[in-house]
Protein backbone atom coordinates (compact mmCIF):
# COMPACT_ATOMS: atom_id res chain seq x y z
CA UNK A 1 0.00 0.00 0.00
CA UNK A 2 2.85 2.37 -0.81
CA UNK A 3 1.48 5.92 -0.84
CA UNK A 4 2.05 9.46 0.34
CA UNK A 5 0.79 10.81 3.65
CA UNK A 6 0.94 14.15 5.39
CA UNK A 7 2.15 14.43 8.97
CA UNK A 8 0.73 17.41 10.84
CA UNK A 9 2.29 18.11 14.23
CA UNK A 10 -0.17 20.58 15.73
CA UNK A 11 1.70 20.83 19.02
CA UNK A 12 -0.64 22.28 21.68
CA UNK A 13 -4.14 23.69 21.20
CA UNK A 14 -7.26 24.41 23.19
CA UNK A 15 -10.07 21.84 23.20
CA UNK A 16 -12.41 23.56 20.68
CA UNK A 17 -9.52 24.13 18.27
CA UNK A 18 -8.36 20.52 18.54
CA UNK A 19 -11.79 19.20 17.59
CA UNK A 20 -12.20 21.85 14.89
CA UNK A 21 -8.98 20.82 13.18
CA UNK A 22 -9.98 17.16 13.08
CA UNK A 23 -13.39 17.87 11.57
CA UNK A 24 -12.00 20.40 9.09
CA UNK A 25 -9.45 17.84 7.89
CA UNK A 26 -12.22 15.28 7.43
CA UNK A 27 -14.22 17.75 5.35
CA UNK A 28 -11.11 18.48 3.24
CA UNK A 29 -9.96 14.85 2.93
CA UNK A 30 -10.96 14.32 -0.69
CA UNK A 31 -9.42 17.63 -1.77
CA UNK A 32 -6.19 16.86 0.08
CA UNK A 33 -6.07 13.56 -1.78
CA UNK A 34 -3.89 11.73 0.72
CA UNK A 35 -4.21 10.58 4.34
CA UNK A 36 -3.12 12.79 7.23
CA UNK A 37 -1.67 11.79 10.58
CA UNK A 38 -2.15 14.65 13.02
CA UNK A 39 -0.58 14.60 16.48
CA UNK A 40 -1.49 17.16 19.11
CA UNK A 41 -1.67 18.05 22.80
CA UNK A 42 -3.95 20.05 25.09
CA UNK A 43 -3.28 23.56 26.34
CA UNK A 44 -5.41 22.91 29.44
CA UNK A 45 -7.17 19.81 30.80
CA UNK A 46 -10.49 19.04 29.13
CA UNK A 47 -12.79 16.13 28.36
CA UNK A 48 -14.30 15.07 25.06
CA UNK A 49 -17.28 12.81 24.62
CA UNK A 50 -18.96 10.92 21.79
CA UNK A 51 -21.21 12.73 19.34
CA UNK A 52 -24.29 10.75 20.41
CA UNK A 53 -23.75 10.84 24.18
CA UNK A 54 -25.87 12.82 26.64
CA UNK A 55 -24.13 15.87 28.05
CA UNK A 56 -25.79 15.41 31.46
CA UNK A 57 -24.26 11.93 31.81
CA UNK A 58 -20.80 13.23 30.96
CA UNK A 59 -21.08 16.13 33.40
CA UNK A 60 -21.87 13.65 36.18
CA UNK A 61 -18.96 11.35 35.31
CA UNK A 62 -16.09 13.84 35.31
CA UNK A 63 -15.20 17.13 37.05
CA UNK A 64 -13.10 18.19 34.05
CA UNK A 65 -14.19 21.24 32.11
CA UNK A 66 -14.69 22.16 29.36
CA UNK A 67 -16.75 19.26 28.03
CA UNK A 68 -16.50 19.12 24.24
CA UNK A 69 -18.67 16.97 21.97
CA UNK A 70 -16.40 15.15 19.50
CA UNK A 71 -17.16 14.71 15.79
CA UNK A 72 -16.71 10.94 16.32
CA UNK A 73 -18.61 8.41 18.42
CA UNK A 74 -17.21 6.55 21.39
CA UNK A 75 -17.22 7.49 25.04
CA UNK A 76 -15.89 9.98 27.54
CA UNK A 77 -12.14 10.69 27.27
CA UNK A 78 -10.22 12.84 29.73
CA UNK A 79 -7.37 14.89 28.27
CA UNK A 80 -4.51 16.28 30.27
CA UNK A 81 -1.15 14.59 29.77
CA UNK A 82 -2.30 12.11 27.12
CA UNK A 83 -0.85 11.82 23.60
CA UNK A 84 -3.60 12.47 21.10
CA UNK A 85 -3.73 11.79 17.37
CA UNK A 86 -6.10 11.79 14.44
CA UNK A 87 -5.98 9.76 11.23
CA UNK A 88 -7.87 11.27 8.30
CA UNK A 89 -8.35 9.12 5.18
CA UNK A 90 -9.83 10.24 1.83
CA UNK A 91 -12.61 8.16 0.24
CA UNK A 92 -10.41 6.65 -2.48
CA UNK A 93 -7.76 5.33 -0.10
CA UNK A 94 -7.82 1.56 0.67
CA UNK A 95 -8.19 2.21 4.41
CA UNK A 96 -11.54 3.92 3.76
CA UNK A 97 -13.08 0.68 2.44
CA UNK A 98 -12.21 -1.31 5.58
CA UNK A 99 -14.95 -2.22 8.03
CA UNK A 100 -15.11 -0.29 11.28
CA UNK A 101 -13.62 -3.24 13.16
CA UNK A 102 -10.78 -3.60 10.65
CA UNK A 103 -9.90 0.10 10.61
CA UNK A 104 -9.93 0.15 14.43
CA UNK A 105 -7.62 -2.87 14.52
CA UNK A 106 -5.29 -1.32 11.96
CA UNK A 107 -4.96 1.91 13.96
CA UNK A 108 -4.10 0.06 17.16
CA UNK A 109 -1.80 -2.41 15.38
CA UNK A 110 0.07 0.63 14.11
CA UNK A 111 0.42 1.91 17.66
CA UNK A 112 1.47 -1.52 18.88
CA UNK A 113 4.28 -1.77 16.30
CA UNK A 114 5.43 1.78 17.06
CA UNK A 115 5.63 1.02 20.76
CA UNK A 116 7.57 -2.16 19.99
CA UNK A 117 10.13 -0.02 18.14
CA UNK A 118 10.53 1.87 21.42
CA UNK A 119 10.92 -1.28 23.50
CA UNK A 120 7.39 -1.16 24.94
CA UNK A 121 5.47 -4.42 24.58
CA UNK A 122 1.70 -4.08 24.26
CA UNK A 123 -1.12 -6.40 23.17
CA UNK A 124 -4.46 -5.96 21.44
CA UNK A 125 -7.36 -6.75 23.75
CA UNK A 126 -8.82 -10.13 22.68
CA UNK A 127 -12.27 -9.26 24.03
CA UNK A 128 -14.17 -6.60 25.87
CA UNK A 129 -14.29 -5.64 29.52
CA UNK A 130 -17.02 -2.97 29.70
CA UNK A 131 -16.31 -1.96 33.29
CA UNK A 132 -17.49 1.59 32.65
CA UNK A 133 -20.02 1.82 29.78
CA UNK A 134 -19.75 5.17 28.06
CA UNK A 135 -16.33 5.93 29.57
CA UNK A 136 -13.57 5.11 27.13
CA UNK A 137 -10.70 4.40 29.54
CA UNK A 138 -12.72 2.49 32.13
CA UNK A 139 -12.55 -1.13 31.00
CA UNK A 140 -11.58 -2.05 27.44
CA UNK A 141 -13.13 -2.96 24.12
CA UNK A 142 -11.90 -5.60 21.68
CA UNK A 143 -8.79 -4.41 19.79
CA UNK A 144 -7.97 -1.70 22.34
CA UNK A 145 -4.29 -1.57 23.23
CA UNK A 146 -3.21 -2.98 26.59
CA UNK A 147 0.01 -2.50 28.55
CA UNK A 148 0.49 -5.01 31.36
CA UNK A 149 -3.24 -5.74 31.29
CA UNK A 150 -4.32 -2.10 31.44
CA UNK A 151 -5.84 -0.16 28.56
CA UNK A 152 -3.56 2.60 27.32
CA UNK A 153 -5.03 3.36 23.88
CA UNK A 154 -8.57 3.79 22.66
CA UNK A 155 -10.12 5.46 19.63
CA UNK A 156 -13.37 6.57 18.03
CA UNK A 157 -14.32 6.76 14.36
CA UNK A 158 -16.52 8.63 11.93
CA UNK A 159 -16.95 7.52 8.33
CA UNK A 160 -19.02 9.43 5.79
CA UNK A 161 -18.86 10.32 2.10
CA UNK A 162 -16.14 12.87 2.85
CA UNK A 163 -13.70 10.33 4.29
CA UNK A 164 -12.76 8.50 7.47
CA UNK A 165 -11.73 10.14 10.74
CA UNK A 166 -10.16 8.19 13.62
CA UNK A 167 -9.46 10.08 16.85
CA UNK A 168 -7.25 8.30 19.36
CA UNK A 169 -5.74 8.87 22.79
CA UNK A 170 -2.85 7.22 24.64
CA UNK A 171 -3.05 7.35 28.44
CA UNK A 172 -1.29 6.87 30.70
CA UNK A 173 1.72 7.36 28.48
CA UNK A 174 4.52 4.78 28.93
CA UNK A 175 7.19 5.74 31.41
CA UNK A 176 10.63 6.63 30.05
CA UNK A 177 9.23 7.26 26.57
CA UNK A 178 9.08 10.76 25.12
CA UNK A 179 6.34 12.01 22.86
CA UNK A 180 8.91 12.86 20.19
CA UNK A 181 10.28 9.33 20.16
CA UNK A 182 6.77 7.89 19.91
CA UNK A 183 5.93 10.15 16.95
CA UNK A 184 9.15 9.15 15.20
CA UNK A 185 8.27 5.49 15.77
CA UNK A 186 4.80 6.02 14.27
CA UNK A 187 6.32 7.48 11.10
CA UNK A 188 8.96 4.77 10.87
CA UNK A 189 6.43 1.96 11.36
CA UNK A 190 4.22 3.24 8.54
CA UNK A 191 7.24 3.48 6.25
CA UNK A 192 8.35 -0.09 7.02
CA UNK A 193 4.95 -1.79 7.09
CA UNK A 194 3.02 0.04 4.38
CA UNK A 195 5.66 1.83 2.31
CA UNK A 196 4.32 5.24 3.36
CA UNK A 197 6.24 8.29 2.16
CA UNK A 198 5.81 11.22 4.54
CA UNK A 199 5.45 14.88 3.63
CA UNK A 200 5.34 17.59 6.26
CA UNK A 201 2.08 19.47 6.35
CA UNK A 202 2.08 22.52 4.08
CA UNK A 203 0.67 25.88 5.13
CA UNK A 204 -3.13 25.52 5.25
CA UNK A 205 -5.19 27.20 2.57
CA UNK A 206 -7.23 30.26 3.47
CA UNK A 207 -10.37 28.18 2.98
CA UNK A 208 -9.23 25.53 5.45
CA UNK A 209 -8.04 28.11 7.98
CA UNK A 210 -11.42 29.88 7.84
CA UNK A 211 -13.24 26.58 8.27
CA UNK A 212 -11.17 25.73 11.34
CA UNK A 213 -12.15 29.06 12.90
CA UNK A 214 -15.83 28.49 12.09
CA UNK A 215 -15.78 25.04 13.62
CA UNK A 216 -13.83 26.24 16.64
CA UNK A 217 -16.65 28.69 17.41
CA UNK A 218 -19.15 25.84 17.23
CA UNK A 219 -17.13 23.55 19.50
CA UNK A 220 -16.77 26.38 22.01
CA UNK A 221 -20.55 26.84 22.09
CA UNK A 222 -22.43 25.67 25.17
CA UNK A 223 -25.58 25.18 23.05
CA UNK A 224 -23.75 22.81 20.72
CA UNK A 225 -22.09 20.75 23.42
CA UNK A 226 -25.30 20.46 25.48
CA UNK A 227 -27.53 19.81 22.48
CA UNK A 228 -28.56 16.41 23.83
Amino acid sequence: MGDEWYWLDSSTGDAPANMAWDEALLEAAAELGRPVLRTYAWATPAATFGYFQRHADIAAWTPLRPLIRRPTGGGLVSHAADWTYAIVVPPRHPWYSLSAVESYRRAHSWLQRAFAHCGVETVLAPCCNPAGPGQCFVGAEREDLLLQGRKIAGAAQRRNKLGLLIQGSIQPTPLDLSRTRWEEAMLRTAEEDWGVRWDHWPAPSNTLARRVEELRSRYASIDYNERR
